[in-house]
């Protein structure tokens, strides 16, 4: 595979002002696959109130044109461990204890999920029926976080759609949709705390905002609304960008810090227990507003993309670039690419070696456990768990429950992955080998129907599955919306999906990504992630006209490497330097990059 090396890197103190480039395409694409399933989204549970927790230059240089790749235990009110719990208007047995010290269960009442008939398009949102108040329950008191797992929300606007409000921030400003604005405060105090565990955006921030290289633009983005990404949002703010947000995930939005993006006077558009309605809703309100122009766009998935792609085709005309970076999005993106409906240049950052090691590999390797302890108080010693793929995640998945003494199997239908499981210590196996006898089952593929119904059909009883990878389509969970099969929502994210028969599985946050969607990411991982995403639309916002064509490409290696050096003084580590004659040895500049793009790290 051949490669091309675009034109010399632009200093930052060169870069001038937006030029604008149009559509030369002209057709209107049609919406790229893998949208997100139809039917009406199941609302998040609601987490309980609770106190709240406690110019240098920008290396740039031109990106890499590449070939598409690619039963759980409840808590007591009073801290023991009961007989059942109830949580999130899910029915489940209370414990009883009588004046002798008798210890009971009390009847336990099943209530089906309601599901709509038909996918409604996003302004013929369905009258309220019946959304429920959730208070702080056994179970879910021992969920609760101080990071995206709660909320601080106001348990007396539950019945209220944030779409049905009139909401105004201190400035006046109603150009937001959130949950709550009072919330601000709480979010305000999360943001504060990320921004400790995000050294280089804030050295980014501090060190470049005095040239401004996002002057001009105007950044639509679409990623999970947390408080690392608020600390995005404001370095890009910061360095002169105007930003509109709405959320790529509905489970994952801290509905307080959206509230003090809000406050701060950003447009945000985006609450946790989002409907399908709502998310595309929001999607449009973040686009589609008189007297304001998208220039780049920052995507997380491909779902903005693919809105403005089936919508707004036009606006393309004045778009700069697209940042994408999830494995789903950027796969739609060479889709595009292929059919030559891609009418901008486009990053791809999850395929950068920052991203992929970080943000997949050791993140995974941490949250993995994160999530599921959280979820069902589960431990790890002796548990038969298979792993569906063996990429980075995989590998971070299979490295952690490892260690904690479970016996671990892996799928795969790459060879080279898959020796690297054999080397690793694992055992190679198809699922339908060993789904009969595994207490979890987690995917990490980036595929669709990776577990089938008939998968989840011979699972043992109480089976653990959940999705790590990042679309919600790696689970067939439209097969288990059927009359035969019983839902009952145990938890926060937490549904036992019950067979005729008897027996259980436990689903986990409906086949969505578990660790935002049930515990959290590490900060520190999402501050390689986000810097990349700033260096890219950086890079992709003042490129001179005709750097980039209308395609693919990779982060440059050099902007790879300023990342991660941006980090290393955390750690007071000290980098050796090349002298001369070994850099003359080597052919390499004293300066980087080290490493040629063919380089597996």
């Amino acid at each position: 595979m051949s490669v091309q090396v675009a034109a010399p890197a632009v200093e930052l103190k060169e870069l001038s002002g937006p030029m604008e480039k149009g559509c030369e395409a002209g057709a209107v694409p049609h919406p790229s696959p893998g949208a997100p399933c139809s039917g009406a989204e199941r609302e998040a549970a609601t987490a309980a109130e609770r106190p709240p927790p406690g110019a240098v230059k920008v290396p740039q240089a031109s990106a890499m044109k590449r070939s598409d790749p690619h039963h759980p235990q409840h808590r007591h009110r009073d801290g023991g461990v009961g007989v059942g719990g109830a949580a999130d208007g899910g029915a489940a047995a209370e414990a009883l204890v009588s004046p002798d010290g008798t210890v009971s269960e009390a009847p336990r009442t099943v209530k089906k999920i309601q599901f709509a008939d038909q996918k409604q398009e996003f302004n013929k949102r369905p009258t309220k029926i019946g959304r429920r108040s959730l208070s702080r329950s056994i179970s879910q008191s021992s969920t609760d976080s101080y990071s995206s797992a709660a909320s601080y929300t106001d348990s007396s606007d539950d019945e209220t759609s944030p779409r049905d409000k009139q909401q105004k921030n201190s400035k006046g400003s109603s150009d937001f949709c959130v949950k709550n604005i009072k919330q601000a405060e709480f979010g305000r105090r999360e943001i504060e705390i990320a921004e400790q565990e995000m050294p280089a955006l804030m050295a980014l921030r501090k060190r470049a905002q005095g040239e401004k290289p996002l002057a001009g633009a105007k950044i639509v983005g679409c990623t999970h609304i947390t408080a690392q990404t608020a600390v995005l949002m404001e370095t890009l703010g910061a360095l002169g960008a105007q930003c509109r947000w709405a959320a790529c995930n509905i489970y994952s939005t801290l509905n307080e810090v959206a509230a003090a993006l809000a406050e701060s006077g950003f447009p945000v558009f985006a609450w946790k227990g989002e409907s399908e309605d709502d998310f595309w809703w929001c999607i449009d309100r973040c686009v589609n507003v008189e007297g304001w122009q998208p220039n780049m766009i920052l995507d997380d998935g491909g779902d903005l993309t693919h809105w403005i792609y089936k919508k707004y085709p036009n606006m393309f005309k004045k778009i700069k670039g697209i940042v994408e970076e999830s494995v789903t999005g950027v796969h739609r993106l060479y889709q595009l690419s292929k059919a030559g409906k891609l009418c901008v240049p486009a990053m791809n950052v999850n395929d950068s070696v920052t991203k992929q090691k970080f943000d997949n590999l050791y993140c995974c390797r941490e949250s993995i456990l994160d999530g599921l302890k959280r979820t069902t108080d589960m431990m790890f010693g002796g548990k038969q768990v298979v792993v569906c793929g063996y990429g980075e995640v995989g590998k971070g998945c299979c490295a952690a429950l490892k260690a904690m003494g479970s016996i671990v199997y892996v799928t795969e239908i790459d060879p080279i992955c898959a020796l690297q499981a054999c080397m690793d210590g694992f055992r190679l196996v198809k699922l339908n080998e060993v789904i009969r006898q595994v207490d979890i089952v987690i995917t990490c593929t980036g595929n669709k129907n990776v577990v089938t119904r008939e998968h989840l059909d011979r699972m043992k009883n109480s089976c653990i599955v959940c999705n790590m990878g990042h679309s919600n389509t790696e689970i067939d969970v439209a097969s288990l919306r059927t009359p035969e099969l019983t839902w009952e929502r145990v938890r926060s994210q937490v549904d036992h999906v019950i067979w005729p028969d008897g027996k259980r599985i436990v689903l986990l946050a409906e086949g969505r990504l578990l660790n935002l969607s049930c515990s959290t990411v590490p900060t520190f991982v999402l501050s390689i992630t986000a810097t990349t995403q700033a260096l890219a639309l950086i890079e992709l916002y003042n490129a001179p006209e005709g750097r980039y064509k209308q395609d693919v490409y990779l982060l440059p290696k050099k902007m790879d490497e300023y990342v991660a050096s941006l980090h290393l003084p955390t750690f007071d580590a000290h980098l050796t330097e090349l002298t001369d004659e070994q850099a003359k040895y080597l052919g390499l500049n004293k300066n980087g990059p080290f490493k040629p793009n063919y380089y597996r790290y």
